[in-house]
This record gives structure tokens, sequence and C-alpha cells, in this order.
């Protein structure tokens, strides 16, 4: 089937903007396209429609397309949790905790499960969008690769190459990657893309004539960097946002493997709110909300932000009548234990919780994967929509007092007796217009606006397309895509 790979020469060098563009604007032209990514490895993840886990960026490329994301878009997710191992997800379903060596050998078999995804996605759809993970340059990763040259060469897909201006060194970056290749992978590469340019295209063409000339391979086109462009971000925490007067301050405390940031997005854009992600070693600046986020090593993250003297700076805060919210991993800090009898995360053992709520909870082996519908417990109880990603049970008496009651009638979360404190396994709370306003109210926010978050994350994929229609060689881009070129 008709299926072209964007690659990139590093990581972050555009690949997941590009595809979510292409998907956008082959969507505009009435034509069906699906996106897939072999192989992510990200903590920011989203629950499918079929019940399943996969990186974000997908479910993001998934909306440009005009589709909901399925497992089979990223068959192979890897969530790290040390520098050297990560929780391997495949087709959706956490498989094991392994060691890079072991996932190495285990290779064979993710290929597998990433070939049978493809074969099904290209049986429904015309037209495949891949994307590539890091850079196809890395030699040491070359053996079984399935990531990137693996999977164009096993699929025979033609690949365009993309690299990051801004980071300097963009001729180096295409020339090398394609010095280092295969002859037939060199052959593969129909194109280039340079992104995120500042300046003058005249004082660049020099160079882009070079280029073409010393590689043989056209240059498709130069996108421009995009000033206040939003885009959720694959993995990296995306800080940027618009200075703010007077605004409402909400703090939220960097960990090592703090996931699903991407819940801050609708605040960082929020015109009446400013988010600080405070990281390890600095003094943390004054604030309204303290937000604990999810992450994919809750025992080892609380012990961190122990030693950080984040307990104490919690209580500081509440005697102040500062308000306190956990998301996912965050909520599950907030109670007084943390289980972890089958050493799922590390070793075997309990670890004492922060103590902010009368509550404990017990990590177990089935990943709790589920699109929620639900009322939020406050002002006129609006309807909120969010997903759950966690592999633990919290219960006590804190949970009397929920903060939401799913639309099965069961309920999520905590809310504190003094109210100064919430917790909620819901990812994507602040997604929701009336909700996100709700929440903010309560945190202390006099008049909060609201805020439609799905309508802003509309605007920057259709900016992105608009972008690619003026700056990109989209019938060459196409051709490719036909295997016309």
């Amino acid at each position: 089937m008709p299926t072209l790979m964007i690659q990139g020469t590093t990581s972050d060098a555009g690949k997941s903007t590009l595809v979510t563009g292409l998907c956008r604007w082959l969507f505009r032209k009435g034509l069906k396209v699906a996106p897939f990514k072999p192989q992510n490895m990200a903590l920011n993840s989203a629950v499918t429609v079929d019940g399943g886990e996969i990186g974000r960026a997908q479910a993001v490329q998934a909306q440009a397309a005009g589709l909901e994301p399925t497992c089979d878009m990223n068959p192979v997710l890897l969530k790290p949790n040390s520098d050297t191992g990560s929780q391997v997800i495949i087709q959706g379903r956490a498989l094991a905790e392994m060691e890079a060596k072991a996932y190495h050998d285990y290779k064979p078999q993710a290929k597998a499960a990433v070939l049978d995804s493809y074969r099904r996605l290209a049986s429904q759809y015309p037209y495949i969008l891949a994307e590539g993970a890091g850079s196809p340059a890395e030699i040491n990763l070359r053996a079984g690769d399935i990531a990137n040259m693996g999977f164009a060469e096993e699929v025979d897909c033609p690949v365009i190459l993309v690299a990051d201006i801004d980071k300097g060194g963009v001729f180096a970056h295409l020339a090398g990657t394609l010095t280092v290749l295969s002859p037939s992978e060199q052959a593969r590469i129909k194109g280039f893309v340079i992104n995120r340019f500042r300046g003058d295209i005249e004082i660049l063409k020099p160079g882009l004539d070079w280029l073409e000339a010393y590689t043989g391979k056209p240059v498709y086109g130069v996108l421009p960097y995009l000033v206040g462009f939003h885009l959720e971000a694959e993995d990296a925490i995306d800080s940027r946002q618009a200075q703010k007067t007077d605004p409402f301050r909400v703090v939220v405390p960097i960990t090592p493997r703090i996931s699903n940031h991407t819940d801050f997005d609708p605040l960082r854009l929020n015109p009446q709110v400013e988010v600080t992600f405070a990281r390890p070693g600095q003094p943390p600046p004054p604030a309204d909300l303290y937000i604990l986020a999810g992450t994919k090593s809750v025992r080892s993250d609380l012990a961190f932000l122990k030693k950080e003297g984040w307990d104490r700076i919690f209580q500081k805060h509440l005697r102040y009548g500062g308000k306190i919210l956990g998301i996912c991993g965050g909520y599950q800090m907030m109670g007084k234990m943390i289980h972890d009898p089958l050493g799922l995360e590390s070793k075997p053992g309990s670890s004492p919780g922060l103590g902010l709520l009368d509550a404990e909870t017990v990590l177990e082996p089935e990943k709790q994967l589920v699109n929620v519908l639900a009322a939020l417990q406050m002002n006129s109880f609006p309807s909120v929509k969010g997903y759950e990603i966690h592999a633990g049970i919290t219960q006590g008496p804190s949970l009397e007092k929920p903060l939401i009651i799913r639309s099965d009638g069961r309920p999520d979360g905590a809310v504190s007796q003094d109210n100064q404190i919430a917790g909620t396994y819901l990812h994507g709370i602040f997604e929701n217009p009336e909700g996100g306003q709700a929440l903010l109210k309560w945190a202390g926010l006099p008049e909060p606006k609201i805020l439609d978050y799905w309508s802003l994350r509309e605007e920057g994929i259709n900016l992105l397309a608009d972008t690619l229609e003026k700056h990109l060689d989209l019938t060459a881009v196409f051709q490719a895509l036909e295997g016309l070129k």
C-alpha cells in the first residue's frame, strides 16, 4: 500500500509535526490516511478507542487524520523507568519491564507485532504516513532495527528526511546521515525537509543548492519557525507560554519519570494562568496551586520529592490556605502508603506517602486503560472526559468524598474534608472547558474563563497544514507517497 516514512536526523527534528501536518493535508483532500509509528519511546501516552495504550503523538496525528486512535497506530511503545530499562507495551498492552539488552533480544517478536499492525492498517486505509524514531544514523541500533530503515526496508517504502536548522549544523546533519546509510537505504530517501528556519531564505539558498548537488536529492521545502504554535510534545516538557499580567500561579514539580505532562498544556495556554515546571535543585517559586503529575515510577519519584524537600513545601503551602491537586501517580503519592508487593516498578516493598489524603495504593500488574466520561463533583457538576492509565488501586476513607463520578456510577479520586486537597486518576481533566473552569475556581482563581482546548489543538493542526501548503512541494511529496518518484 502507498506508504511514506518521515525520518529525522535527530530526535525532535520535526518528524511528529510533519506527519501531523501531512495527515491533515490529506484529510482536507478527502483522502483516508492513517498515522503509524512502529516504535516509540515516550512517557506521554493516550488510551485508544480499542482500549490500549499508544504514544500521545500518534493520538494527535489520528485527530489530524479525522480518526479515533487505535493500538495499531503505535504497536511498540517503550516507557522508560530507568536509564537502562523500560516497560514494553506491545499493541497497546504492557508486556514486561525489560532492560535494554533483553529488549534487543526481544526485537524479532516486536518486529512481528509491528508488521502485523502495519498490514492491518494497510488493509483499512489507502495511505499510511509512518514516523521514524530518533535517527536512522544510530549505527549501534542498526541490527534488528524496527524503528527506522529496518521498517522501511521491510515494507519497501520511500523516506523523507527532516532536520532542525534551529539546532545548527543542518547541512552536516542531512549529508552525514545520508553518508552512513547503506546504498539501498540511501536510495530510499527521496528528499529533504528543513524545519524551524528563521531569517531570509535567500541567504540560505546557496546551502540548499550545495546540498542538492552534493547528495543528488531535492529539498522539498524549508519550514519556518512557528511562533506561538502549539502541538502536544511527544516526550519533552514544553514550558513555553506568553507573558501574562498578574497570572494565577500553578507550579508542577519535575520528577525523574514524570509522565503525561501534556495534562498541563491547557493551563499553559490559558491567558489567566502561569505554569512553572519546578526543576530539581531550584527553590520553588510562589504558587497558588501545586499539581503533582503522573509518573512511570511512583515510589522512586516519591522518594525524589521527599529528598528535594517537597513534603515540607506542601505542608507550608497548606498552612497558608493553598491548594494541591494530584493526577494519577501524583494522586497515589498523596496517600499514606504505596505498596508494590510484586516489585512491578522496582524492588518489592512499601513506601510512606505524603500523608495528604487518608488512602493507600496497591500496585497491581493489570493496567487500568479506559476512556472516561464523568461528572466533576463541584460547582454545577460539569461533565468531563479523559482517560485513565495506571497500575494501582487506591482505597481509604478519603475516597468517600470523590472528585468525580464516572458515567458507569463508579467514583474516582478524593477531596479532603477541608477542601484544600484533591486527587484523581483522570488524565486530560483540564482539557474540558467547564471542568477546567470549575477546577481553577476551586483552586482559587476568582473568575476563570472557559478555554476550549480541543479548538486550540485544531488551530495548531490547521496552522501546520497551512504552513506545509505554503512552504512544501506537496506535489513531490504526494508523488513520493504514491511511489511515483
